[in-house]
């Protein structure tokens, strides 16, 4: 039971993420579960169920992690603005 359980989660895990485009962060928030469980599912095991899949979630993962330095330079743009405008009003 068990197995198949994590084996269907896996496959489930990287259709959301090739569907959505969503970062591993956002795949764990979505599901409940942990990012490194998240991780070892597409990265890993992935891999023995379905080795088609885990290529083209590891295709979206490598774009996220390209492009993480101009999320977090647009979330940090976006703070101070929030702040100017809370000091404003």
């Amino acid at each position: 039971m068990g197995k198949i359980y994590i084996e269907e989660r896996a496959v489930n895990l990287a259709q959301y993420i090739i569907d959505s485009g969503d970062t591993v962060r956002g795949a764990a928030k979505k599901f409940g579960i942990s990012k490194s469980t998240v991780h070892k599912d597409v990265s890993e095991r992935l891999k023995k169920i379905n080795p088609v899949l885990a290529i083209q979630v590891r295709k979206i993962l490598d774009e996220n992690k390209a492009e993480r330095h101009i999320r977090g330079g647009l979330a940090t743009k976006r703070k101070y603005i929030n702040e100017k405008e809370n000091k404003v009003s």
